[in-house]
């Protein structure tokens, strides 16, 4: 048994991870969801910041008995990398996410520019491109549209501010897993591979960029395998 921390992206909240947290707790295993991260609430604009990103998991590892397993999707990953030499962290895993070395914000890891399914808005926040299809295709094409219409067309906007902020990427006290997404069509598998030499332990699944969503069966079994502590 475990204790877990799944830390979600960009654009969306903690429910996404819910299939894969039941399967982990069917298991036996403890799992606390972060439901939602300032960057990406409702009010981004007025009450974003990795600083109280960083604040809520916080409290999510001291309220688990631990050592915990910090899961982070997306541009989670830029979250759970200040977590690196955490003392109650046993092992970090990247899900199709953003690992930035120190000094390396999002926009560096883009290469200085936001792909053509994002688009910057003038309230200081950033959204994926209004387009259904766009939305679908980007980030979910190995779901049937029908399951997921609904939380796609709710993916609200996410602060631009967090765009720029720089990781301190402090140096790592416990092992790393990086789960590649093969089918990945939001952040490019090649781009995946590249982060994932840095990791201790490489695993892949033929997946887009939301495993949790399009096979959280195989997901949950990966998560299920990681030695924590």
């Amino acid at each position: 048994m475990a204790d877990y921390v799944l830390v979600h992206g960009s654009f969306v909240g903690g429910d996404y991870w819910g299939e894969t947290a039941s399967l982990l707790r069917a298991e036996g295993h403890r799992v606390a969801v972060i439901e939602q991260l300032t960057t990406s609430a409702p009010d981004a604009a007025a009450n974003g910041a990795l600083a109280k990103d960083l604040e809520i998991v916080e409290e999510a590892i001291a309220a688990l008995d631990g050592p915990v397993a910090l899961v982070g999707h997306s541009s989670g990953g830029m979250v759970i990398t200040e977590f690196a030499d955490h003392p109650r962290v046993g092992h970090t895993v990247y899900v199709a996410a953003y690992w930035p070395e120190g000094g390396q914000s999002i926009l560096d890891l883009l290469g200085g520019g936001m792909p053509p399914w994002l688009e910057a808005l003038d309230d200081g926040t950033a959204q994926v491109v209004d387009d259904l299809d766009v939305r679908w295709k980007t980030l979910c094409a190995d779901v049937e549209l029908g399951k997921v219409e609904g939380a796609l067309r709710a993916m609200r906007p996410t602060t631009l501010v967090d765009v720029a902020t720089p990781s301190h990427a402090p140096e790592p006290r416990h092992p790393r897993t990086y789960v590649v997404c093969e089918h990945d069509q939001a952040l490019p598998p090649a781009v995946q591979e590249m982060w994932a030499q840095r990791a201790d332990h490489v695993e892949r699944l033929p997946s887009s960029h939301q495993p949790m969503v399009s096979m959280p069966d195989r997901l949950a079994e990966v998560l299920g395998r990681i030695t924590v502590g």
